[in-house]
């Protein structure tokens, strides 16, 4: 259920797995001659216009100096009125929804009845299903039942079970239980790096969210080091009992941006990693 196809959730979502490729082309300035002996020298006329210039910008960040000096005790004034009401629109202001601040088992709970509410929910579950509480059954059966329509999660229970099976957990380099060998760690998280609506009515919704998943065993000797993958997970949201309930979902594979050159961590720094960064409850 978590992380793709790895996880047995492909087969259960009939996830849409189209690949994602390509090529990146950097297009140069044509230039002709040397790029430093090739410009026309001006006369004394542009060079005052250019002393003219400078002149006003220095006015003019000045002026601004000014203002914002003047004006900053009466803008603390006006944000501390203002409540719960949305801020306005300006470049380092944030916008949106505000993060829930309630839980359910663990997981956030309690959505606006609205587009941005939808799409934070759907965040937020992605998390709840990409997580290691998805490989042991008691946490796993409790997420479903959270995150589902009761209908879909007496559907999805079984087929789930049998997904997470000894035999997949055992290639995961976990027990019968889900639980890595003593002395490692293992990872699988989803980071959503964003949200789209693609339908709203206002009782049903669409959501695809674009992530980041880690999965792997944080070990010296791992033969499944922990690797990293960008999927895209649509959920079918409908609103039930006072919040947004998964319907079905699915995933696929991308966009995939091209890899960086960045140096492997080793598998000790992975589990640090791990269990120093704590995750984020999301919110559009």
């Amino acid at each position: 259920m978590s992380l793709g196809d790895e996880h047995g959730h492909g087969d259960l979502a009939r996830a849409d797995d189209d690949a994602y490729g390509g090529q990146t082309r950097t297009r140069l300035p044509d230039t002709t001659g040397d790029i430093y002996g090739g410009a026309r020298r001006t006369g004394r006329s542009s060079t005052r216009g250019l002393i003219t210039v400078v002149a006003v910008v220095v006015l003019l960040i000045a002026a601004i100096a000014i203002a914002n000096r003047s004006g900053g005790g009466d803008s603390g004034a006006t944000d501390s009125r203002a409540g719960d009401h949305a801020p306005k629109a300006a470049a380092t202001a944030p916008t949106g929804r505000q993060p829930v601040t309630t839980k359910k088992d663990g997981i956030p709970a309690g959505f606006a009845h609205d587009e941005q509410g939808a799409q934070s929910a759907a965040a937020n579950y992605a998390v709840a299903l990409g997580s290691t509480d998805m490989f042991k059954k008691d946490t796993r059966h409790l997420i479903v039942d959270r995150l589902y329509t009761p209908e879909a999660a007496a559907e999805l229970q079984g087929p789930m079970d049998e997904a997470y099976s000894a035999d997949f957990l055992a290639r995961m380099g976990l027990d019968a239980n889900g639980d890595a060998p003593a002395g490692s760690t293992f990872v699988s998280r989803v980071i959503p790096v964003g949200t789209s609506v693609q339908q709203y009515t206002g009782t049903d919704a669409k959501v695809a969210v674009w992530y980041v998943g880690l999965i792997g065993m944080s070990a010296k000797n791992s033969t499944d080091p922990v690797t990293s993958s960008w999927k895209t997970w649509t959920f079918d949201l409908s609103w039930s009992q006072g919040d947004w309930k998964i319907v079905s979902d699915t995933q696929q594979n991308g966009p995939a941006p091209v890899p960086g050159d960045d140096k492997a961590a080793t598998s000790d720094e992975i589990r640090k990693a791990t269990e120093e960064y704590g995750g984020f409850t999301y919110a559009r």
